[in-house]
């Protein structure tokens, strides 16, 4: 059973950078596609990002286009978010997913909150 677990969350300051890591253990990370999601406060989970199994290709949602990067380590079994020029709106709870085509899995999320 495949189970993940988000760190790297905290208050930082607009314009700070974040780096989210998801960490895999009970299976390889190699055959999934991962994807950040976040959600805040009275609103609905949205993708951030998603990267590919092999890691080579990425996508990003438009409001983060930029300034996050995606990335996976396959010997550490670890996934990362880099999350650079931090805005007060990526205030949110950030989950790991990963997804085969017939389950997928989710984080507990971290907490990320972006104020001065």
């Amino acid at each position: 059973q495949l189970q993940l677990v988000e760190s790297g969350g905290g208050l930082m300051q607009p314009g700070g950078s974040l780096r989210l890591s998801c960490a895999a253990s009970g299976s390889t990370l190699a055959n999934y596609v991962i994807g950040w999601f976040r959600q805040a406060p009275g609103k609905e989970r949205e993708g951030v990002a998603c990267i590919s199994e092999s890691g080579g290709v990425t996508d990003y949602a438009h409001s983060v286009m930029g300034r996050f990067t995606i990335s996976r380590d396959s010997a550490k079994n670890t996934v990362y978010l880099q999350m650079n020029s931090l805005k007060p709106e990526d205030t949110a709870v950030y989950y790991c997913n990963a997804k085969l085509p017939v389950r997928e899995y989710w984080g507990q999320g971290t907490q990320v909150t972006v104020s001065s």
